[in-house]
């Protein structure tokens, strides 16, 4: 089987090198793709990045299966394009990736179908959303309504930073777009955590739970970034919090995919939020999430090109997916001036001596055969053990072996 994975990113290398390693995969092409692709065993790249061409490369080379990374393909409608031509592809449509693709719409989705949810009120009108900030309690998070690269989610302490957030979303319109409409949505106080799951649209099945950490610095401090590691399992989420999950949210929300006849075969992210009155759902990703896919992945027992062809077929629930009995850790190495300004183009050393772990690569450039940083998430670095604290131990060690100017990573994933 000749299979085809779209993306450039940290995720888009999981998902190639999980899939290379099925029997049943003869070959992955990567499209963009990135260095940490272009060395993996099966695998190759291919330099185009826009649906016509994905679809034209498909047809040319016969791919028998699509699997798509980035949220932005799904939600411009590569799922529909390839259906048109006949081409086998997993991910929601165009219309089922409104889940993430407005955040307005998702919410009012949790609401009609009672996911459990954070009370909300959508703007579109600057003046009304500024308005609405002075009689309500603080903190207060504003969300941009569309698409902007994780930055659009806001917690602010007091009403002149809501108002500042206000200007800048819909008034400055720093989204180009995406934040001329806004949610404002009542804060919750707990612990994140991120459960992605598998749907054929009728079945829905969980992965098991991960814990990002999004700000740069030890201790849960600084700016808040696309995620600098992850733990999997997630130690919050118990047994209680995982069964409350699959009843308010979870299933719930399998009844409104239905209801709303949503073509939806894909995997979907739930990033939830435990607090002591149990799980609330955040947001809803119409993928998987990255860093989440370099913890998750490595520790599949399952054959995932085999999962994901049962899903196409209607057949998920026949399926069963196993998991090694154990944990992983996922640390982040991102580039000096990350995530404000990154700094590109800086030699990275000791690489190719890289033994406990499962290297992956986000942000880096091979010239002259040697490695250079080219973003501001650089890699990752994923050891896998029987406990967190062994996983935690290998995954250090590594990173000890890696060097370049301004190499930032937190010590507490």
């Amino acid at each position: 089987m000749k299979v085809l994975v779209l993306g450039s990113g940290g995720r888009e290398h999981a998902l190639a090198k999980k899939l290379a390693k099925s029997d049943m995969c003869s070959r992955v092409y990567v499209c963009p793709g990135n260095v940490g692709t272009l060395m993996e065993d099966k695998c190759e790249n291919v330099n185009i990045d826009n649906i016509d061409e994905f679809v034209e490369f498909a047809k040319k080379e016969n791919i028998d299966l699509t699997v798509v990374g980035p949220e932005k393909y799904l939600t411009l409608g590569v799922v529909d394009a390839f259906r048109e031509n006949g081409l086998k592809i997993f991910g929601p449509t165009k219309n089922a990736a409104l889940l993430e693709g407005s955040k307005a719409y998702a919410k009012d989705f949790m609401k009609k179908y009672d996911v459990k949810t954070a009370a909300y009120e959508v703007f579109e009108d600057y003046n009304e959303a500024k308005d609405y900030l002075e009689n309500i309690k603080y903190p207060v998070v504003i969300k941009a309504d569309g698409l902007a690269q994780g930055k659009g989610v806001v917690i602010c302490n007091s009403k002149m930073e809501a108002e500042d957030t206000l200007y800048s979303f819909m008034i400055d319109d720093i989204f180009k777009g995406s934040g001329q409409r806004v949610v404002i949505e009542e804060y919750l106080q707990g612990v994140e955590a991120s459960i992605i799951c598998i749907t054929d649209g009728k079945t829905i099945k969980p992965f098991i739970s991960a814990k990002d950490h999004k700000r740069l610095n030890d201790g849960d401090e600084g700016p808040n970034t696309g995620g600098m590691g992850v733990i999997a399992p997630n130690r919050y989420v118990t047994d209680d919090v995982f069964e409350n999950f699959k009843k308010d949210i979870m299933a719930k929300t399998l009844d409104g995919i239905k209801e709303e006849n949503l073509d939806y075969k894909g995997f979907i992210y739930f990033g939830i939020m435990i607090t002591e009155n149990g799980p609330y759902l955040l947001e809803y990703n119409v993928r998987f999430g990255d860093p989440e896919a370099q913890a998750i992945l490595p520790l599949m027992k399952s054959d995932l090109a085999n999962v994901i062809l049962d899903t196409l077929e209607g057949k998920l629930h026949e399926t069963d997916i196993e998991w090694i009995d154990g944990a992983s850790c996922n640390v982040v190495l991102a580039s000096n001036g990350y995530p404000s300004n990154p700094v590109l183009g800086d030699e990275i050393l000791g690489l190719n001596d890289i033994e406990g772990a499962d290297l992956f690569v986000s942000g880096i450039k091979l010239y002259d055969e040697k490695f250079y940083t080219n973003g501001g998430r650089v890699l990752s670095l994923t050891s896998v053990g029987e406990t967190l604290d062994e996983a935690r131990e290998k995954v250090y060690r590594e990173i000890e072996k890696i060097k370049f100017n301004g190499m930032q990573y937190r010590r507490d994933i």
